[in-house]
């Protein structure tokens, strides 16, 4: 990834960030984001960067107006794109993920009179852009869970769960958010928000990744995941075990622990509705962590 100095050379007026925008969305021509169609497109000379599409399925003999950033994350925007760049590109370089609080600060600056809602929104924009489908995988893949969130007898008495509060009693991941995820050794990672650890959850999300027999799929001793129907390979942790030949589960484990540590470290806290794209921006930032137009990705 470049540098803030060399990010400031590529992008150093709005009309470089369009023209960038345009390089990236239309390298072979202008297609209406409608129809999908590049014939009988029509730029406005009135208003650069906006164009009619008349086609005859499409906008006919009005035509359909559309700009740059239409069906894009940037569309209806008000805020120049040279921001909107400049915070995707500190989100994408701040490993341990960067909150919306620190957006704030370092773009619009804490005497501005801004108000820090806008910074938010534009990383929830940011962050729903970074999903992906990486199915399907191949090779060997590391498989486990875990579970996001604090525990649940440390929060206020009135948030806690009705079974903390009655009994004072809950299991260590009462309270907490499932998330499973599965790594292609040296490869890419896929992290989903589950409602159940059961056989049932646990050995369909591998299925939908996993090239069946193709795949090695390592996990730990949980009995959950002994229905997958693919070639399965064990690391017992509760014996000790962690590393068996070449068969392991620590990458996916390195990636829990980079999730966690920004969860808590950066963000401090995050719910269960948004926590879906949180797994988008540290998964995508995981899975282009080589390449230097993450960007433009």
């Amino acid at each position: 990834m470049q540098t803030i100095d060399e990010f400031d050379k590529q992008f150093p007026t709005e009309e470089a960030c369009r023209e960038y925008l345009m390089q990236k969305r239309w390298p072979n021509g202008v297609h209406c984001p409608r129809c999908g169609k590049s014939e009988k497109i029509y730029a406005l000379k009135s208003k650069p960067f906006y164009w009619v599409c008349k086609n005859a399925d499409c906008g006919k003999r009005n035509g359909y107006r559309f700009s740059l950033i239409t069906r894009t994350i940037f569309q209806d925007t008000k805020i120049p794109l040279r921001v909107w760049f400049k915070v995707g590109y500190l989100m994408l370089t701040a490993k341990k993920g960067l909150s919306s609080l620190q957006v704030h600060r370092v773009i619009f600056g804490e005497d501005s009179g801004s108000d820090w809602r806008t910074a938010w929104y534009m990383c929830l924009r940011w962050r729903g852009a970074m999903a992906g489908n990486l199915y399907p995988m191949g090779g060997i893949i590391e498989v486990d869970e875990t579970y996001v969130g604090g525990k649940d007898k440390n929060r206020h008495w009135n948030k806690r769960s009705r079974q903390q509060r009655e009994a004072g009693t809950g299991g260590a991941n009462y309270g907490k958010i499932g998330v499973i995820g599965a790594i292609e050794r040296k490869g890419n990672v896929v992290a989903r928000v589950i409602g159940d650890t059961d056989a049932r959850t646990l050995s369909g999300f591998v299925r939908r990744v996993a090239k069946s027999k193709m795949s090695v799929v390592v996990t730990d001793e949980a009995a959950a995941y002994s229905r997958m129907g693919l070639q399965h390979e064990t690391v017992n942790h509760s014996r000790g075990q962690y590393v068996r030949g070449q068969f392991h589960t620590n990458t996916i484990e390195s990636f829990w622990s980079l999730l966690k540590r920004g969860a808590v470290g950066s963000y401090h806290h995050v719910s269960k509705d948004y926590l879906p794209l949180y797994l988008n921006e540290f998964s995508f930032r995981f899975n282009n962590r080589g390449n230097p137009e993450m960007l433009a990705t």
